[in-house]
């Protein structure tokens, strides 16, 4: 496998994982080992101060398929950047380490199922997509943000902000050299400026099950999540992703 072209690439941003990461980890290997397509596993381990690394580093050992990734510099976008241009699949996917959207439906988001797309994103608001026990308070705060979103930057999408989506490789490789915000509105940025670029963006909706021990502090990171919208907005305006 590591010898053919991978058409899918999966990548695992971590930081801080160590709990979580061991589960995720074996059902992504029993994902792979099921496909007829070669595939590898990137896991990108940013800034831990846990075993996050150690963890990754053992599971690649015993795993041909699985590279790993060291930043030192936090940053979820930081991550993701690093590992799509490192990736070798035609199809490069994102997936947070809690899979709280079930690694199969990876499927839905693939030729022959899906085409004509440059980037595939997971939608949890899309029709036939299915939220469980997620906190009412989750729920608003995720929808007000993006009503920001769709003002400011992407009227017609639905779900920016789910952490699994997929881009075929000229996408990532042209989009994510222009990225310039590093922590949690990266996807929004990516996407702001697929659309500026005309690259087609499908929603694929999907189950999804909320986990707790979000990463994700609602209050002040939804603050900095407004300032970087306004701060694309911008960007767009001046023409920087243009350059």
């Amino acid at each position: 496998m590591p010898n053919s072209q991978p058409f899918l690439s999966i990548l695992f941003p971590a930081h801080n994982e160590e709990l979580r990461l061991p589960d995720s980890l074996l059902k992504a290997d029993d994902f792979i080992k099921k496909q007829s397509y070669p595939c590898e596993l990137i896991i990108i381990e940013n800034a831990s101060v846990d075993a996050t690394l150690s963890i990754a580093q053992t599971f690649a050992r015993a795993h041909d398929y699985v590279r790993v990734i060291h930043e030192e510099l936090p940053g979820k976008g930081r991550a993701v950047q690093k590992g799509m241009l490192q990736a070798k699949g035609t199809y490069r996917f994102i997936c947070d380490v809690d899979l709280s959207m079930p690694i199969e439906e990876i499927a839905h988001f693939l030729p022959p199922e899906r085409g004509d797309f440059d980037i595939a994103i997971a939608s949890r608001e899309a029709r036939g997509a299915v939220r469980y026990d997620e906190p009412f308070y989750r729920h608003v705060v995720g929808r007000v943000f993006n009503s920001l979103v769709r003002i400011l930057t992407l009227p017609e999408l639905n779900d920016t902000q789910c952490g699994f989506k997929c881009f075929t490789a000229e996408a990532a490789e042209t989009l994510f050299p222009k990225m310039t915000i590093y922590g949690w509105t990266f996807d929004v940025e990516i996407l702001a400026i697929a659309r500026q670029m005309k690259l087609r963006t499908i929603e694929v909706p999907i189950p999804w099950y909320y986990q707790p021990h979000s990463k994700i502090h609602v209050m002040h990171d939804s603050v900095h999540m407004a300032l970087d919208l306004l701060l694309i907005r911008r960007n767009l305006r001046r023409g920087v992703y243009s350059r």
